[in-house]
């Protein structure tokens, strides 16, 4: 039988499925529910001991040596900025291809923003176009301070060439792996801070496992941690060696400005549970992505690239209409939802956003983040999504683009 024929098969076996199918969820468990609910019975719902234990997990699971639990992991990446102490003098570089969250923790910090353009295959920000970046800065003295590459869609950045480019101009790194928990690089856990100073995940509910909101900054710098882990309660510290005075077990001190980012024990309870099943979790997105590789590989799309030197958590699975057919993305779209499937935009590069325009940038910037932009479509990807909705989905989309003359 040939390929066409069985993908023709295939597609008359849909399901027709008028249930919402959205390009991202989570997956909970009785166990987790469980979980949770023996937090609620327990004398801790916040600052009490599963936060520990929570972020014990996670470092011990990546090979981390320290790790922060906040509420998310735009906290996070604001605790790291404060932690390598961007003010507003510095300068960070991040991706164009990202949720905005990191671009703005510099700018909470006061700090300006400036991007590098992404790689054309994993739509990662290209380390090459970094390094001519930096050349040039260098030239004009206007280096960065901190870079924060991004893991797109579970997919870790050439970490190896950001970090010997950071060894050579100075700069720090923090890791913006918010996608990225469960995947390796160069066959080491993504979160290790072997390469960065500091590393971030995501627990929000439609990343690889949730704590229904939250984040966590990993690193293998004490102070770095202490710093972060002070900012994320208030600034307030009860160690004895940083007390000025000791008149009681009551007692504490405010040292800094600091935030209330605590994680709470029901984040933490359920994030626990999640953890124990995140490599069940990845070699299911796994399995999903092997299909849609074989049901998708005839159509005139660009389907989702693999660096050899690394194992993606898969978070995201993207595809890319032909350059020439731009125009018909949003009819794609449409068609798409009107069928009950959720497929998503990740992401409008965040240069073109009106706050970041006011900052002096435009569109023609960063013209590959660009042009994956106009072309990207999200396709659902998540635990529990069944061969016959993905099935569904690939016929739909197929007739979308015929529909376009895309065929």
């Amino acid at each position: 039988m040939t390929h066409i024929k069985k993908h023709a098969e295939l597609m008359n076996t849909a399901v027709i499925n008028t249930d919402f199918i959205p390009y991202g969820r989570q997956s909970i468990s009785k166990e987790d529910i469980a979980a949770v609910v023996k937090t609620l019975q327990s004398d801790f719902l916040t600052q009490g001991p599963c936060v520990a234990e929570f972020e014990q997990a996670v470092a011990n699971k990546v090979g981390a040596q320290y790790a922060v639990a906040v509420n998310s992991a735009t906290s996070a990446l604001h605790l790291a900025c404060l932690a390598l102490g961007v003010t507003a003098d510095d300068r960070v570089w991040t991706s164009p291809n990202t949720f905005i969250a990191s671009a703005n923790c510099a700018r909470y910090c006061g700090a300006s923003v400036d991007f590098v353009d992404i790689d054309p295959h994993t739509y990662n920000l290209c380390a090459n176009k970094l390094a001519d970046k930096l050349a040039l800065a260098k030239l004009s003295n206007t280096l960065p301070n901190v870079v924060i590459p991004v893991h797109f869609a579970g997919q870790s950045c050439d970490m190896l060439a950001i970090h010997q480019l950071s060894q050579e101009y100075g700069f720090r790194i923090i890791e913006d792996a918010s996608h990225g928990i469960g995947a390796l690089y160069q066959g080491d856990y993504v979160g290790n801070s072997h390469l960065s100073d500091i590393c971030v995940f995501s627990f929000h509910p439609v990343k690889i496992i949730t704590s229904a909101e939250g984040g966590m900054a990993l690193t293998n710098h004490e102070q770095l941690a202490k710093h972060m882990r002070t900012h994320a309660h208030q600034g307030i510290t009860k160690s004895p060696d940083e007390l000025t005075q000791t008149p009681g077990d009551w007692y504490y001190e405010q040292h800094t400005l600091g935030f209330n980012y605590r994680m709470t024990e029901l984040q933490a309870a359920l994030g626990l549970s999640q953890l124990a099943k995140l490599d069940d979790f990845i070699a299911q997105r796994h399995q999903q992505f092997a299909l849609y590789a074989e049901l998708l590989r005839d159509l005139p799309i660009t389907l989702p690239y693999q660096s050899n030197d690394s194992r993606s958590s898969l978070h995201l699975y993207p595809i890319l209409l032909p350059q020439s057919h731009i125009s018909a993305r949003k009819a794609v779209f449409d068609a798409l939802r009107s069928a009950n499937i959720g497929t998503q935009v990740h992401y409008i590069p965040v240069h073109t956003q009106p706050y970041f325009q006011a900052l002096g940038f435009t569109w023609g910037d960063f013209p590959v983040a660009e042009d994956y932009y106009h072309r990207t479509l999200s396709l659902p990807l998540f635990v529990g999504l069944t061969p016959a909705q993905q099935y569904h989905v690939v016929a739909v989309l197929t007739h979308a683009l015929a529909e376009q003359g895309i065929k």
